[in-house]
């Protein structure tokens, strides 16, 4: 680990993030979870010879749905 680069080293904080920053990034990886998550169901819908394949898929969706949840929880938390 590079100490020089450690943002807390000095315990000053100054590059910590903000809740707008923060809520930023939160919002950005639910929007893409949730785009994640339309993809694996659309495509699952679309196979029909490889029910395995269609069911890891829906696995997928069903683990981004609740990545999603999570994600919109706490980006209530940050109002």
């Amino acid at each position: 680990m590079n100490h020089e680069k450690d943002y807390d080293r000095d315990h000053d904080r100054e590059d910590a993030l903000t809740d707008i920053a923060l809520k930023e990034i939160l919002e950005t990886a639910y929007t893409a979870e949730t785009e994640l998550m339309r993809r694996y169901l659309i495509t699952s819908e679309r196979i029909s010879d490889d029910h395995e394949l269609k069911e890891r898929l829906a696995n997928f969706a069903e683990g981004n749905a609740k990545r999603t949840k999570q994600l919109q929880n706490e980006i209530e938390k940050l109002h």
